[in-house]
């Protein structure tokens, strides 16, 4: 017997890519469950697909960075006396990413890249694990939102939110609405899809020196020529992250939704005062804020 639901929970995380860096994402999960009948005639009550299931996949890789544990680029280690992490991504032509975060930070995917299949065999082994034994196959499928018109993949972390937000590497694909007096402007969309694409939204408040950060014998390599450095501590530890100034866009204020609405319509304003300008800003799946100036 198959029990299927749809639309089961939304993934938004960043992952480590060779060619784009890191890269937001944001995957719908569907889910199929094959099983013999229970003592209730069920191969599983949807409340427990909904809320358990659900709670593993969001523990997983929810709100995590996903770190391909086996390409060549991949350098890990933990700190000898905490539960952080170095992860490196050693990406030639002074493209690497470092990282310095607790475990929780992470999905270590044992692949040599992160795409929909490594992602689905992780969750797949993952999930099985708290099943009962009357399920017997479990079948996984991750797919993006249908978007007509623009969108980007943007990383970003929040140190002031109380929840997984603050982990400094997790991301979103996001599309983008904006109106200018009162008319969707399709090429104003696009030019901000292009200039956001794969793009790391970093606040100026959470800037750091190089030198100031708690680099790995690999970061310290890198200069602040190339590369732009973040760091913070919020409730869940230390939070570090070394990456390309080329794939980071610096903002002055939080990258939540709502300032990053603000920041799109304050900068659509200055280059034409005379107009009403509306932001409507995603973040991820059917949700985000709107801005006017």
């Amino acid at each position: 017997m198959l029990l299927f639901v749809n639309d089961l929970t939304v993934i938004d995380f960043s992952y480590l890519c060779p060619e784009r860096g890191i890269v937001g994402e944001s995957w719908i999960v569907d889910i199929v469950l094959d099983g013999r009948l229970n003592e209730q005639s069920m191969v599983l009550d949807f409340g427990r697909v909904k809320k358990q299931i659900k709670k593993i996949i969001d523990e997983s890789v929810d709100h995590k960075l996903a770190v391909p544990a086996e390409h060549p680029y991949t350098r890990v280690q933990k700190h000898a006396e905490s539960e952080q992490y170095w992860v490196d991504f050693m990406r030639p032509e002074q493209a690497s990413i470092h990282l310095y975060c607790p475990a929780d930070a992470f999905a270590f995917i044992d692949a040599e890249q992160v795409d929909k299949a490594s992602v689905m065999a992780y969750l797949r082994a993952v999930i099985r694990q708290q099943l009962p034994e009357n399920v017997e196959q479990i079948e996984l499928a991750l797919r993006e939102e249908q978007i007509d018109g623009a969108f980007y993949h943007y990383t970003h972390g929040l140190k002031k939110h109380d929840g997984n937000c603050q982990r400094i590497a997790h991301g979103h694909r996001s599309r983008i609405h904006i109106e200018v007096n009162g008319q969707r402007d399709t090429a104003l969309e696009q030019k901000w899809a292009e200039r956001w694409r794969d793009i790391y939204i970093g606040s100026s408040e959470d800037r750091c020196q190089l030198d100031a950060l708690e680099r790995s014998e690999a970061a310290q390599q890198v200069s602040d020529r190339t590369h732009i450095g973040y760091g913070y501590d919020a409730d869940q530890g230390r939070f570090e992250l070394i990456l390309p100034q080329l794939e980071n866009d610096l903002i002055d204020a939080d990258s939540t939704v709502e300032c990053i609405a603000e920041h799109i319509a304050q900068a659509l304003k200055q280059q034409n005062p005379q107009a009403t300008i509306c932001v409507r800003a995603f973040e991820g799946v059917g949700k985000g804020a709107i801005s006017y100036a």
